[in-house]
């Protein structure tokens, strides 16, 4: 029994590292990818949103079948990547180019947008994850534990309409109309919550059915403030 119970914590581990790293993988590249913008269905919106929206996917699971504290780490550790990647964009920027690579310019032009862009996710990234987390937290506790579907698209609906008015506001104002920007982004990071509600179910149907995921939290009232 013992040892049984080492191997599903070491899966369980495995699984968390997995999904953490899917989390600062898909945060940190729609940093880069929101530098571009792009039309979707006529709505105008950056090319980073469909990675962001998959980071959301990353801590409705966690915060399901790991509970609250660990959701929380996930975002701690998002953030600590972010700052890692500005600071990393900023010295790649200082750095002078070798004498025969003729593309600094277009270098420049892409990674000075990202630098604001990073810095813009900082705000809106802090503010809307922890919203998630305890947003999710709270309807779990409502709920009894029951409709994960809720939880999944209220917490994110909220968190998602956030994080786009202080990240398309920081980012982007001055430089371009920002009200079609939140507008498109918050439109379609709802339809992407809406279709991703099947995702977050089967992944958590998955690492319990294989025994990756721990035993489910409990649903303590001190666990929601």
């Amino acid at each position: 029994m013992a040892s049984e119970g080492r191997m599903m914590e070491e899966r369980s581990q495995k699984a968390f590292v997995v999904l953490n790293s899917i989390f600062v993988g898909s945060l940190v590249i729609a940093s880069v990818l929101a530098s571009k913008i792009i039309t979707v269905f006529g709505m105008v919106v950056p090319a980073g949103v469909l990675a962001y929206c998959i980071t959301f996917v990353v801590t409705d699971v966690v915060s399901e079948l790991w509970g609250r504290a660990k959701a929380n780490t996930v975002v701690l550790g998002g953030f600590v990547a972010l700052f890692v990647s500005l600071l990393l964009v900023r010295l790649a920027l200082l750095w002078p180019p070798a004498d025969f690579w003729p593309h600094d310019p277009a270098f420049r032009t892409i990674l000075d947008s990202t630098s604001r862009i990073i810095v813009a996710s900082f705000s809106a990234y802090l503010l809307s994850q922890y919203h998630d987390v305890w947003a999710f937290h709270l309807l779990r506790r409502l709920t009894g534990g029951k409709h994960l579907w809720i939880r999944n698209n209220l917490s994110t609906a909220v968190s998602q309409l956030i994080d786009t008015v202080v990240f398309i506001t920081i980012a982007f104002y001055g430089v371009m109309p920002v009200v079609p920007l939140i507008l498109g982004q918050w439109v379609l990071k709802l339809t992407i919550a809406l279709l991703d509600t099947p995702v977050v179910y089967a992944v958590v149907w998955l690492l319990k059915t294989r025994r990756w995921a721990p035993p489910e939290p409990a649903l303590q009232p001190s666990a929601v403030r």
